[in-house]
C-alpha cells in the first residue's frame, strides 16, 4: 500500500503519477496551440496518442441532421418526419438573451479567447492536480462545437457515439486541433450560431429551435431572459436538468446561469434577481414525429413516399445510401397527395367500414396518363394498437405491404378480355359457357410445356341457370367464369401474361403471375394500387404510366437549398385505343347493368369491376372515370375470415359481395374527389347485344335471380365453401367453389408472427 502523508494527502507515488497525468495533458494542450505554426510533434508514450500532424488537417463541418417537411399537392403540410429533431437557424433568429446565457455558462470568455482558453486550462490543470484526474474539460465553445460534429458525424451507431465521446488523450488532442481551425475559419459568430444549431436541450431537441418549441411552444428569438437561462443551463446535462421531469432542479439551474449573468455584467443584479422568482412557464410542445402523426389520415400514403424515397435508385446507389440521406433530413418533399380525394377517400371508409370491424378496407385512387397517386387510405389506422395496423394494404411487400397481396377475384377479367381482343378477338365473341366444365387442357403457355389439367378440376358459374351461350358483353357484366376459361383456352396463356406484363400486374410479392388458367378468376394476390393503376390504363385509352408519389424534393444545405431529382413516371403503350376503349365499353355495363349497378356514378361516365373470392374472404371494386381510377378491397388482412353472416359498419351482410361493400365505398370516394373536376365521357364503341335466347332473358337480364341461393363460389378464388361466390356478382349467391385453391400464402403479412395481432 502506498504511504500517505501525516496530513493525509497523497504519497509520493501517487503524487507522482498524478503530475505525470496533469504533465501528459498540458503538454497536449500546448501542443495544440503552438505547432500549427511550429512544425511537428510526437506525442506522449509509444502510440498512446496519435501525433499532431498525422491528424487529417480538415475538419468537415457535418451536414446536421434536420426535420422533413411532406407536402401534399397544394402544399399543406402531410408530417413532419426526422431522426433529430432539429431545425437550423441563423444566429439572428435567435434572442440575444439565449446568445449570452449560454456565453456566460458555458465558456464565459469566449469572445476573449482563441479556440484554447489558456486560463481555464491552467484552471483545469490545478483543479485536475487537486482531485487526481484529469476529466475537468476547460473546454471552450469552440471544442465543444468539434466533440458535437464527432457525435453528429458517429450517427445512431452506439459504437461510433462511444468513440466520439471516450475521455482520452487521443481524443481532446484531435478535438484541440480541430478547434484551432475552426476559429480562424469561421469566427465567433459563426461559432457560437453552429454550436446553438447542433446541441443536444433534452426532451428530443437538438439546437436552439427545437429546443424553444418543445419547452415554449415559440421560436428561438422570441427566447425572454428566464426562458433563455433555463434552456442554456440544461445543456450541461439533459437529463438532470430536464424541467419537463425535475422543476425544482431545472430552477436552481437556471437561477444559476441567471446569477453568473450579472457576475458577468450581461444584466443587472436586479434583473437576475426577478428573474430568479419568475415561474419556469413550460408550454411544452409534444414531438410529432413520423407518419403516425400525419394529417388528414394520411399516414399511409407518408409511409409510402418514404418506402418509395428508401428503395427507389434515384435516390441513392444502396438502400444505405438513400437511409442516410433520409435520416439526415432537411428535405422539404412536395408529393402527388390530392387533399380533397385524400379526405374523400378516409369520409367514405369511415361510414362503410369501422377500424373496430373484423375486417378492413383500402383504397387508392391514382390519375390516368399520369401516375399520380391522388389518395391513400385504410379503415385502421397506422399504429400499434388494438385495431390498428403497421401495414399498408394498398401497395407490395417491399414499400411497406402485405407479403402477397390479396385474391383480386373477377377484377383480374378485365385483363383477360384485353389480351383477347389486342389479339384480335372481337367483342361479340361467343362461347358456349356451360354450367360446369373441366378446366381446359392443354394450354399453351409462353415458352414453356403447355398447362394440363391432370387433376380434372373444374370450374362452375353462379347457378345451373347460368349457362351459354354469351358473348363477351353479357358474360363481363354477369361475370360468368366459365366463359373467361374458355377465352383463355381459345388464346393460350402467353397473351395474358404478356398483357399482365405491361400493365405492371405483378403479385404483391413483386413476382410475375403464374401461367395457369386459374389466373382468369383472380385467384393471384395483388395490391390495390396495382389494381388502380392497371386500370388506368383503360381510362388514358391504353398508355401505362408508372405509379409515381413525389412531385419535387428540395433539399437544405446550411443556408442554400437545391433540388433533389425525383422519380418520374414512365408511360408506354400497353394497348392500342380501340382496345381500350372496348374494354371501356365492356365495364361500363358492368356499371350500368351489371355487377355493378351499386357503384355507379350519377354525374359522370364511370365503368368498373367486382369481385369476389374464396369463402368470401375477399371483396373488391376497381373502377375507373376517363380522368380518375380507384380500387377498394375489403377483407381480413390475414385471410381468416369469412364474410358471411357479418355485420361491415353497423350493417348486417348474410354474404357480402364486391358490388355490395367495396362498390358502394367506391362510389362515394370517387364522388367526393371529383367535385368540381371535369366530367368527359369515355370514347365507346358499338357492341351489338345478344339476341333474344329463347328463355325469356337478354343481356344484362339477371333473370330475377339476386338474392336465390346457389351451390358456391364464383368469381375469384377456389376452395372448399358450398353456398359461395359470384366472383363480384351484386347481391347475388354463388356457385360452387372451383379449384384449384387460391395462392394465399399462410405468411400473407411481413414478419415472423403472420401479422402478429395486427389486421
Amino acid at each position: 500500500m502506498p504511504k500517505k502523508r501525516s496530513g493525509g494527502g497523497l504519497s509520493t507515488t501517487q503524487s507522482a503519477a498524478k503530475f505525470l497525468g496533469v504533465s501528459v495533458l498540458a503538454g497536449a494542450v500546448m501542443a495544440g496551440i503552438a505547432l500549427p505554426a511550429a512544425g511537428a510533434l510526437g506525442l506522449a508514450a509509444k502510440g498512446s496518442v496519435q501525433g499532431f500532424d498525422e491528424i487529417p488537417a480538415n475538419l468537415k463541418s457535418p451536414q446536421l441532421s434536420q426535420r422533413t417537411t411532406i407536402l401534399d399537392s397544394r402544399g399543406n403540410q402531410i408530417a413532419s418526419v426526422y431522426s433529430r429533431d432539429r431545425t437550423v437557424v441563423e444566429l439572428k433568429d435567435i434572442s440575444p438573451y439565449m446568445q449570452k446565457s449560454i456565453v456566460a455558462i458555458e465558456d464565459s470568455r469566449f469572445y476573449q479567447h482563441g479556440a484554447i482558453d489558456l486560463k481555464g486550462v491552467l484552471r483545469a490543470l490545478n483543479k485536475n492536480a487537486q482531485s487526481g484526474g484529469v476529466a475537468q474539460g476547460a473546454s471552450t465553445l469552440t471544442q465543444q462545437l468539434v466533440k458535437n460534429y464527432f457525435i453528429e458525424e458517429a450517427g445512431d451507431d452506439p459504437t461510433k457515439v462511444a468513440q466520439a465521446t471516450q475521455q482520452t488523450l487521443g481524443r481532446k488532442v484531435r478535438e484541440l486541433k480541430y478547434a484551432i481551425q475552426i476559429e480562424e475559419k469561421l469566427g465567433k459568430k459563426k461559432i457560437l450560431e453552429n454550436y446553438l444549431n447542433i446541441t443536444f436541450f433534452g426532451e428530443q431537441a437538438y439546437g436552439v429551435e427545437a429546443a424553444a418549441q418543445r419547452y415554449f411552444s415559440k421560436h428561438a428569438k422570441d427566447l425572454n431572459l428566464q426562458e433563455s437561462a433555463l434552456l442554456a443551463g440544461i445543456v450541461q446535462s439533459p437529463s438532470r436538468y430536464d424541467p419537463v421531469n425535475d422543476e425544482a432542479e431545472a430552477t436552481k439551474r437556471r437561477n444559476t446561469v441567471l446569477q453568473r449573468m450579472a457576475e458577468l455584467g450581461d444584466i443587472s443584479q436586479a434583473e437576475a434577481d426577478l428573474a430568479g422568482q419568475a415561474p419556469l412557464g413550460l408550454h411544452v410542445s409534444r414531438p410529432k414525429n413520423g407518419c403516425i402523426t400525419a394529417t388528414r389520415d394520411s399516414g399511409f400514403f407518408c409511409k409510402y413516399v418514404e418506402n418509395v424515397f428508401l428503395t427507389d435508385p434515384v435516390f441513392g446507389k444502396t438502400r444505405e445510401e438513400r437511409a442516410k440521406v433520409w435520416n439526415k433530413g432537411g428535405l422539404t418533399i412536395r408529393t402527388t397527395l390530392d387533399p380533397q380525394a385524400q379526405k374523400s377517400v378516409q369520409d367514405s371508409l369511415k361510414d362503410h367500414v369501422y377500424k373496430s370491424d373484423s375486417v378492413a378496407a383500402a383504397a387508392t385512387l391514382v390519375q390516368p396518363g399520369t401516375g399520380k397517386v391522388l389518395a391513400m387510405g385504410q379503415s385502421k389506422p397506422l399504429g400499434y394498437a388494438k385495431d390498428e395496423t403497421e401495414y399498408n394494404f394498398s401497395v407490395d411487400r417491399d414499400l411497406g405491404g402485405s407479403n402477397f397481396g390479396f385474391p383480386t377475384g373477377s377484377t383480374f377479367k378485365p385483363f383477360v378480355a384485353a389480351a383477347a381482343i389486342e389479339g384480335g378477338k372481337p367483342p361479340t365473341q361467343a362461347y358456349s359457357a356451360p354450367y360446369k366444365m373441366n378446366y381446359p387442357s392443354p394450354v399453351q403457355r409462353c415458352g414453356a410445356t403447355p398447362y394440363r389439367n391432370t387433376e380434372k378440376e373444374t370450374v362452375e358459374n353462379e347457378n345451373e341457370s347460368e349457362k351459354g351461350p354469351y358473348r363477351m358483353k353479357e358474360a363481363m357484366a354477369k361475370s360468368v367464369n366459365t366463359y373467361f376459361v374458355q377465352l383463355i383456352s381459345d388464346i393460350g396463356l402467353c397473351p395474358v401474361a404478356k398483357m399482365a406484363d405491361k400493365l405492371h400486374v405483378v403479385q404483391g410479392d413483386g413476382s410475375k403471375l403464374p401461367q395457369e388458367p386459374s389466373i382468369a378468376l383472380g385467384s393471384i394476390g395483388l395490391s390495390p394500387l396495382t389494381m388502380a393503376n392497371a386500370y388506368a390504363t383503360f381510362a388514358a385509352r391504353g398508355m401505362y404510366c408508372t405509379p409515381v408519389a413525389i412531385e419535387s424534393i428540395t433539399e437544405r444545405s446550411g443556408d442554400e437549398e437545391k433540388s433533389l431529382p425525383v422519380p418520374k413516371s414512365t408511360c408506354s403503350r400497353a394497348m392500342n385505343e380501340k382496345t381500350a376503349d372496348t374494354v371501356n365499353t365492356l365495364l361500363r355495363d358492368v356499371i350500368d347493368s351489371g355487377t355493378g349497378q351499386e357503384a355507379g356514378l350519377n354525374d359522370r361516365d364511370s365503368a368498373g369491376k367486382t369481385g369476389t373470392t374464396d369463402e368470401r374472404k375477399n371483396a373488391w371494386f376497381v373502377g375507373y372515370t376517363p380522368n380518375m381510377s380507384g380500387a377498394v378491397w375489403v377483407g381480413s388482412a390475414r385471410q381468416d375470415v369469412k364474410m358471411i353472416n357479418i355485420t361491415i359498419g353497423g350493417s348486417y351482410h348474410p354474404l357480402v359481395f364486391g358490388g355490395g361493400v367495396p362498390g358502394p365505398i367506391w362510389r362515394d370516394a370517387m364522388s367526393g374527389a371529383l367535385v368540381g373536376k371535369d366530367a368527359p365521357d369515355f370514347n365507346t364503341i358499338d357492341i351489338p347485344d345478344d339476341e333474344d335466347r329463347g328463355d325469356g332473358r337478354r343481356e344484362g337480364d339477371d333473370g330475377g335471380r339476386q338474392g336465390t341461393p346457389g351451390g358456391g363460389l364464383i368469381g375469384g378464388l377456389f376452395g372448399g365453401l358450398t353456398g359461395g361466390f359470384d366472383g363480384g356478382n351484386n347481391g347475388r349467391p354463388g356457385a360452387v367453389q372451383p379449384k384449384p385453391k387460391p395462392k394465399t400464402p399462410g405468411n400473407l403479412l411481413q414478419g415472423n408472427t403472420n401479422g402478429g395481432r395486427r389486421n
